[in-house]
């Protein structure tokens, strides 16, 4: 199943950087670009569906070292 996340910076600068620090992010194989203006990047990546997924919390933790939150 395909997993896709949006979150949100309050700048570019910042939004580029976690764009820049998930393309060597060795936990997930993620495909990531940015969303509707420099200041928001969507991530996504597959999930087999069994037992439980520790990715999405992990990328809310780096998006959170770039100042940034997962929009709902």
């Amino acid at each position: 199943m395909e997993t896709q996340i949006i979150y949100a910076f309050a700048t570019g600068q910042q939004a580029t950087r976690f764009l820049n620090a998930l393309k060597v992010w060795s936990v997930a194989d993620v495909k990531v670009k940015l969303h509707r203006g420099a200041d928001k990047v969507k991530v996504s990546y597959y999930f087999s569906g069994e037992g439980f997924d520790a990715t999405s919390s992990q990328l809310d933790e780096l998006a959170e070292v770039y100042g940034g939150r997962e929009l709902s």
